[in-house]
C-alpha cells in the first residue's frame, strides 16, 4: 500500500531511502548564493518520483533519463520495497540494463536489503515485463480499482510537476478520453461501466457511419433501392430463361417472330421517323441559306449618283443622305436578322448530324437483323443468341453485386439506429446514475468532494467545488473551482500555484474516501510549497500532517527557500521525516552523487 524503501546495487553513488509509514520530506538546500535566484538546480527532488515509478514498473521510455543517459546508468539495479495489505513487504527488483526482467520477493520484516542476494533465493526471477507487471497487480491487491491494471491511477499518487496542469488529466492520459474518463469515473464513485458502454457504442456507431460512406462510394451513384434491384434482377433471370430454352430447344422460331416484330414496330418505324425529320431539317436549312443570300444590299448611293450625273440630274445632298440612312437603317435589321438566321443554320446542322448517326445506327441494326431472319444456318443464331446469353447473365451477375451492397448498406442503417437507442438509453443511465450519486449526501463522490473543499478551504480560507456533470455528448466533464463567497465560481484556480493546490487536494480527498478499501495510501507531490505564501504553506502542512495521522503516507519534496519561517527552536520538519536531504554543494549532495546530466 506505501513504498517503504528505494535503493540499489550501487549504495556509494545512490544513498537508499528508508521511508517513513507518515510524513517524508525530499529537501533541497540551496546553499551557494549564485544558485538560489534559479528556477532548477538538478538535485534531483523530482528524479526520486521518477525512481519510485521506475519500481513500480513503468514502461520503458525513451525520454526516461536512466535510458536516455544509459552510458551512465546501464550498470544500476534498483530495489523497490512496498508494503502490501496484509502487513508483509515485496521488493521488486530492476535493472537499467535488463528493464523487462523483473524479479519479486515477499518478506515479513521492513527496510530489508537484498542487494546482493542470489537469483536462488528470490520467489521469481526474470518474470517477462508484462507477466511482471500481472503479478505485481496481484501482489499488491488494490481490488477498489478493478477491473482496472494497478498502474492506471498511479499518477495522481506519483504527480511530477508536469502532471499539475490539470487536477484530472494526468500527463499519461494523452489518448482519448474513453481511455481515462470510465477510470476516473470509477474511482469517484459513479458507474464505469455504463461509461464504458457508452463510449463502445459510440465508436461502434462511428464505424458503422464509416462503412455506409464506403459502401455508398463503391456503389458510385448506383441504385440504393432494393426494392427496384430485385425488379431488375426478375426480369433479367425471366429473359434469361427464355433464351436458354431456346438454346436447348435448338429451335429458334419463337426468336424469329420477336426479332420480325422488333424490326417491323420498333427499327423501321424509328428509321421511318428520322427520315422524314431530316427531309423537315434539310428543307428547313435549305430556306435559312437562301434567306442570308437574299438579305444582300445591293443598292449603292456613289453608283446612283454617278449615273445620275451621266443623266444631268443632280442626286446630290439631301436626296443622297436620305438613301445612305436608309440603307444604314436596313443594314442593322439585315445583321440582327442574320444572326438569328446563323443561329437557326447552327441547330439544324447539329441536329441533322444526330439525325444522320440515328439513322446510320439504325440502318447497321436493321441489317443485322435481316440478315439473322434470311439466315438459313441454325448456328450462326445459336452463336449469336449465346453470346446474348452472355451478355445478359454479367449483368444479373452486377445487379447481384450491387444489391449485396445495398442489402449491407440496409443492415448498416439499421444498426446504426439500433446503436443510437442504446447510445440514447445509456446516456439517460448516465445522467440518472450521476444525478442521483449528486444528490446522495453519503455517497462516494459526495464523501470525496466535502474533503477536497475542506482542504482548500483549510489552506486557502476560500470555498472549493468538485463536481461532473453530463454534457450534451453523453461524457462526463470534471470540474475543480473555487467559489467566491456567493458561491460562484472564480478565475483565480487557473493560477499555477493554486492549480496545483487542487491536485493536491484532490489526490489526498480521493484517498481518505477509500481508507476502507484496498487502495494506495501514499501520494507524493514535488514542490508541494511552491508559489504560496507563508501562511498557505502553513495551513498546508498542517492538512498534511492531519492525513498522515489518518493512516497516509505523504511524500512531499521542496527547496529549503520555500519552507515557512520558523525560529531555530520550532523547525518545520522533525528530523526524522526529512528522508533525504540535498544541497547544490558538490556532486555528493544530489541524489546521484554524480555531475548532473
Amino acid at each position: 500500500m506505501k513504498p517503504s524503501k528505494l535503493y540499489s546495487n550501487r549504495p556509494a553513488a545512490f544513498t537508499a531511502v528508508e521511508f517513513e509509514p507518515e510524513l517524508n520530506v525530499v529537501l533541497a538546500e540551496i546553499r551557494l548564493p549564485e544558485n538560489r535566484d534559479r528556477d532548477t538546480h538538478n538535485l534531483g527532488k523530482t528524479t526520486l518520483g521518477r525512481l519510485i515509478d521506475f519500481g513500480f514498473l513503468a514502461g520503458r521510455d525513451p525520454k526516461f533519463f536512466l535510458f536516455k543517459h544509459l552510458d551512465r546508468f546501464e550498470d544500476f539495479v534498483f530495489f523497490l520495497e512496498i508494503e502490501l495489505l496484509d502487513g508483509g513487504y515485496v521488493t521488486v527488483r530492476r535493472s537499467v540494463a535488463e528493464a523487462t526482467k523483473i524479479a519479486f520477493k515477499k518478506h515479513v520484516a521492513r527496510h530489508q536489503d537484498f542487494s546482493t542476494l542470489p537469483d536462488i533465493e528470490w520467489d521469481h526471477v526474470d518474470v517477462p515485463f508484462e507477466r511482471a507487471k500481472d503479478l505485481l497487480d496481484s501482489l499488491l491487491d488494490w481490488r477498489a480499482l478493478n477491473p482496472w491494471h494497478y498502474r492506471k491511477g498511479l499518477g495522481y499518487f506519483l504527480r511530477s510537476q508536469a502532471d499539475f496542469g490539470d487536477v484530472f488529466q494526468l500527463r499519461k492520459f494523452a489518448n482519448s478520453h474513453a481511455d481515462w474518463k470510465p477510470f476516473l469515473a470509477h474511482i469517484l464513485g459513479f458507474d464505469a461501466e455504463l461509461i464504458t458502454q457508452h463510449y463502445a457504442k459510440e465508436d461502434e456507431l462511428k464505424e458503422k457511419e464509416l462503412k455506409v460512406g464506403t459502401i455508398r462510394q463503391e456503389l458510385g451513384g448506383e441504385i440504393e433501392d432494393a426494392g427496384k434491384v430485385d425488379g431488375l434482377l426478375l426480369l433479367k433471370r425471366q429473359e434469361v430463361d427464355k433464351k436458354q430454352a431456346l438454346l436447348d430447344a435448338f429451335d429458334f422460331r419463337n426468336e424469329d417472330k420477336v426479332e420480325t416484330k422488333q424490326l417491323v414496330d420498333q427499327v423501321d418505324e424509328r428509321i421511318a421517323a428520322l427520315n422524314q425529320r431530316r427531309y423537315s431539317l434539310t428543307q428547313n436549312r435549305k430556306k435559312v441559306i437562301t434567306s442570308l443570300e437574299e438579305d444582300q444590299i445591293l443598292f449603292n448611293p456613289e453608283d446612283a449618283s454617278a449615273l445620275f450625273r451621266e443623266a444631268g440630274v443632280l442626286f446630290d445632298g439631301q436626296i443622297k443622305r436620305d438613301f445612305q440612312q436608309l440603307i444604314a437603317f436596313n443594314k442593322a435589321i439585315t445583321d440582327e436578322r442574320r444572326g438569328y438566321l446563323a443561329e437557326e443554320r447552327a441547330e439544324i446542322e447539329a441536329e441533322l448530324k444526330t439525325v444522320n448517326a440515328d439513322l446510320n445506327t439504325l440502318g447497321k441494326k436493321r441489317s443485322e437483323m435481316l440478315a439473322f431472319l434470311s439466315s438459313t444456318d441454325s448456328f450462326s443464331k445459336y452463336k449469336r443468341l449465346s453470346t446474348e446469353l452472355i451478355t445478359l447473365r454479367a449483368d444479373i451477375e452486377g445487379l447481384e453485386r450491387q444489391r449485396e451492397f445495398v442489402h449491407r448498406l440496409q443492415q448498416l442503417r439499421t444498426d446504426i439506429r439500433t446503436l443510437g437507442e442504446e447510445k440514447t438509453r445509456l446516456q439517460s443511465a448516465i445522467e440518472l446514475d450521476v444525478e442521483a450519486k449528486n444528490a446522495d449526501d453519503q455517497s462516494l463522490f459526495s464523501r470525496i468532494r466535502l474533503f477536497f473543499n475542506e482542504i482548500v478551504e483549510d489552506v486557502i480560507d476560500q470555498k472549493a467545488l468538485l463536481s461532473v456533470v453530463v454534457n450534451q455528448l453523453g461524457h462526463l466533464d470534471f470540474r475543480a473551482e473555487l467559489l467566491d463567497d456567493a458561491g460562484i465560481a472564480t478565475s483565480a484556480d487557473r493560477g499555477f500555484s493554486y492549480k496545483k493546490l487542487l491536485c493536491i487536494a484532490f489526490d489526498l480527498a480521493l484517498l481518505r474516501a477509500h481508507l476502507d478499501d484496498a487502495f494506495p495510501r501514499f501520494a507524493f507531490h514535488d514542490g508541494v510549497f511552491e508559489s504560496l505564501d507563508d501562511r498557505k504553506k502553513e495551513n498546508l502542512l498542517a492538512v498534511i500532517r492531519r492525513y498522515t495521522e489518518l493512516g497516509l503516507q505523504s511524500i512531499i519534496s521542496l527547496i529549503d527557500s520555500d519552507l515557512p519561517p520558523r525560529d531555530d527552536d520550532d523547525p518545520v520538519f522533525m528530523p526524522a521525516e526529512t528522508v533525504v536531504r540535498l544541497h547544490d554543494e558538490g556532486d555528493n549532495g544530489r541524489l546521484f552523487k554524480m555531475k548532473s546530466w
